[in-house]
């Protein structure tokens, strides 16, 4: 069967203390003087020192917990019938339910605005923060900074930590409202800093891109962000199929896209035993777990959602939560 690698984030590494998480710190220098070469680029790129100062404020010395959490993320494997059993068990499906039908008016004027469907912002929307109730407790400019200052990715979140401060400079939201995961992805749609300044937008006109407590926000965001990376209005993600031919699992994957009518030639059905009805399009068959499980046609409107998550389960995880709930 194939298997994928799973991060369990949300595990601390209870085993390892504040002062030896410090202690393994690559980067050499006192936190104080990082935090100044900061401030210094942060101001001569034309933020405001006041805005800048009470930002870095809010980290006073490496946070010991998101270096647990970075460095002792626990793995196991998980098959994809292992992984949908998480991601759209009952409860969020039920959950994912109640949300769209009390926000069906403006999820729809949303995908109808960018040509998105709207049953993937809410796929995503689940997926990525409960439907909204699950959007990080972390300190965003604490976070960032610790793992710039740690020294094994420090370019890259150096970099994520000053676009944040761009953010809190435009005045989208306090400093201390900035909240999200341990590795920086903030809000309801868990963007990372670089992505909220591409992609993130004033979704109700109210002056503020706030993706942490206005849904207008976030839902514009995330339909702004599949819109930019390519998505085909009308053309759905992909669809339930079933097999009757005998398919080397060799031939499925993303890599191996054919006509529907040559994949009905190989045995390949909708879920219902019925035929395509539109033979010309192109689809890749994907086969998750292997022969005799479960199976999917995937269009070109699955890798955009794989833009968002480069996982296949991902993927799938949100366009099927987004059936299940609309």
């Amino acid at each position: 069967m194939l298997h994928r690698r799973v991060l369990l984030t949300a595990l601390p590494a209870a085993t390892l203390s504040a002062r030896s998480v410090r202690a393994q710190t690559s980067r050499t220098g006192s936190y104080a003087a990082f935090l100044g070469g900061v401030r210094r680029e942060a101001v001569s790129q034309g933020l405001s020192s006041r805005i800048v100062d009470r930002a870095l404020a809010l980290t006073r010395t490496p946070n010991a917990h998101v270096l647990q959490l970075d460095r002792h993320q626990p793995e196991f494997t998980l098959t994809w019938a292992q992984y949908r059993s998480r991601v759209i068990g009952s409860t969020r499906v039920s959950q994912g339910q109640a949300a769209f039908s009390s926000r069906a008016q403006q999820l729809n004027a949303v995908g109808q605005k960018y040509g998105v469907d709207p049953r993937v912002i809410v796929g995503i929307w689940g997926l990525e923060s409960g439907f909204g109730r699950k959007i990080g407790t972390f300190s965003v400019v604490d976070s960032l900074a610790t793992l710039a200052y740690d020294g094994r990715r420090s370019s890259f979140f150096r970099s994520e930590l000053l676009k944040s401060l761009h953010i809190l400079n435009d005045g989208d939201i306090p400093p201390e409202g900035m909240l999200g995961s341990y590795a920086g992805a903030m809000g309801q749609p868990q963007f990372m800093p670089s992505a909220y300044l591409h992609y993130a937008v004033d979704g109700d006109g109210d002056g503020k891109r706030n993706i942490w407590t206005d849904e207008a926000d976030v839902f514009a965001s995330v339909a702004n962000y599949l819109a930019q990376c390519g998505w085909q209005r009308g053309v759905p993600w992909g669809q339930p199929v079933q097999i009757t031919g005998d398919i080397p699992q060799a031939l499925t994957g993303r890599a191996h896209r054919q006509t529907l009518e040559a994949w009905m030639r190989q045995g390949v059905r909708r879920a219902d035993g019925r035929p395509f009805t539109r033979p010309d399009a192109e689809g890749a068959l994907l086969r998750p777990d292997g022969p005799g499980t479960e199976a999917f046609m995937v269009y070109r409107n699955f890798d955009v959602i794989r833009r968002y998550n480069p996982s296949d389960f991902y993927a799938l995880g949100v366009g099927l939560l987004g059936y299940a709930v609309a």
